[in-house]
């Protein structure tokens, strides 16, 4: 079973080649989003309303996305169609955004008039009052004479006519849709008090090959699934990457030569540094909220154990010792206990320790068993692998209470949080072709959906907000 990660010979499928061998060819990514001050009638500090008339559930809300204007319409490096044709997908993108995360149903630019320029910071109240509006979120794209865009972002509260929140960014072209992602995040975390997520990215593991004998390529893609890229080549067998903290790294675990190796791949320059490697079989690395240490599971005379080892490398320390397979370890954002699994009972289970391996005990009690713990960022919760008998995604309280299963699938598994810990991704196989798919799901357990990737996909990590 992969979430145990038991069977070395399921994972050593193994090329005989470097690793520096195995990193693709394309340039680093990363690369900070400049905000700039958004044109309005004189408040150019962006100031907020206190006042938001809309009273009830958020997807009983009328929100209208037109398309964004374009000051004049030129093509450009984003759009050859031109600007005009770049205003709708924006506002397109803004539109999924809202959509899939399950708590609003924003009507787009595709079912709307286009507002002309000077209506970005005008309104028409009354044409968006007759449709029916209640929200409103217009913006406009301009292109600069050093060929990157400005993009301004406006929220309106139309029975109120009144300006919620404001801002803009100058992106190179190519980064077009995080300007989209930027806007999408202020409207959301304006409407709902909670941090926003659209603009961050997800790594996993892309596979190709027959499901006895499965290419396993590091990749990365946009939240909603736009924008892959494979870092490595599959000549390497990659597994379970987890981003950095601050995101400007993440973390894999390949084998090379039949030998497990810990990498942490610098996002911004395109290095690569070797955290540790051994002849043992090695699982699941996972940083530390910190940054500074890295847990990981290996197996040593036929029990596995989890250790910690410092990401600039070094001696490793043993934190569990109990007979049997201990695994998938996860901080708490705090960084004072760590969750994992662990079969020392007989069948698979959620234990609890402190971070310095001690105080350890089982918090799984409600039957079936529970596998790759994953904390939430907030800290209020855990999710895992529930497994009554097929593979499903749930989540619990810290303490073990509050069973919610999100997922009715054969086989669910390695779920991954949003930056804001209010959506799930993780992946499913299918269950005679074993092909592999990354999947989202709220807390509700509704709104599920499959993200698009160009091959199967498995192991997803969910990384924070971009700068």
């Amino acid at each position: 079973m992969r979430f145990l990660l038991a069977s070395l010979a399921l994972l050593i499928a193994s090329p005989v080649l470097a690793q520096n061998e195995d990193l693709g060819t394309a340039p680093p990514v990363g690369g900070e989003v400049e905000t700039v001050p958004t044109p309005g009638d004189g408040d150019e500090d962006g100031g907020l309303s206190v006042n938001v008339s809309f009273e009830g559930s958020l997807d009983d809300l009328q929100l209208a996305i037109p398309a964004f204007a374009a000051e004049r319409d030129v093509a450009t490096a984003a759009n050859a169609q031109g600007t005009a044709a770049l205003g709708a997908e924006l506002a397109r993108v803004i539109t999924a955004d809202l959509q899939n995360n399950g708590l609003f149903a924003p009507t787009g630019p595709d079912a709307l008039p286009k507002p002309n320029y000077p209506q970005i910071t005008d309104p028409v109240w009354n044409m968006w009052r007759m449709r029916g509006a209640e929200m409103l979120v217009q913006g406009y794209v301009r292109p600069r004479a050093d060929g990157k865009l400005v993009v301004g972002c406006y929220l309106y509260d139309v029975a109120l006519n009144d300006e919620l929140a404001r801002s803009g960014w100058v992106v190179p072209p190519s980064d077009w849709r995080r300007a989209a992602h930027k806007c999408a995040d202020l409207v959301y975390s304006r409407l709902t008090g909670e941090s926003p997520f659209f603009d961050s990215r997800i790594a996993y593991i892309a596979e190709t090959g027959p499901k006895d004998n499965r290419t396993k390529r590091l990749a990365i893609m946009d939240s909603d699934g736009a924008n892959h890229r494979f870092i490595t080549t599959g000549r390497a067998t990659a597994l379970t990457p987890r981003y950095s903290p601050d995101y400007r790294k993440l973390m894999y675990l390949s084998y090379v030569d039949g030998n497990p190796r810990i990498y942490i791949y610098d996002i911004g320059t395109g290095r690569q540094t070797l955290v540790t490697e051994s002849s043992n079989p090695t699982f699941a690395p996972r940083w530390s909220p910190d940054g500074r240490w890295v847990l990981y599971s290996m197996a040593v005379n036929g029990n596995t154990d989890i250790y910690r080892v410092s990401a600039n490398g070094g001696p490793s320390e043993r934190l569990t010792d109990a007979p049997g397979i201990d695994v998938g370890g996860s901080y708490s954002p705090d960084g004072t206990r760590i969750v994992f699994e662990s079969d020392r009972s007989g069948a698979q289970q959620i234990y609890m320790m402190n971070a310095d391996g001690s105080n350890q005990r089982r918090i799984t009690f409600f039957g079936g068993r529970a596998a790759t713990p994953e904390w939430s960022p907030r800290g209020d919760q855990i999710a895992f692998t529930y497994i009554p008998g097929d593979f499903n995604i749930a989540t619990m309280s810290p303490d073990g209470k509050n069973f919610r299963k999100l997922t009715d699938g054969w086989q669910d598994e390695a779920p991954t949080w949003a930056p804001n810990g209010r959506i799930l991704q993780f992946f499913r196989t299918e269950r005679n072709t074993g092909r592999t798919a990354i999947y989202q799901v709220d807390l509700t357990g509704e709104n599920l959906r499959r993200l698009p990737t160009p091959v199967d996909a498995s192991d997803p990590a969910w990384g924070p907000i971009l700068p």
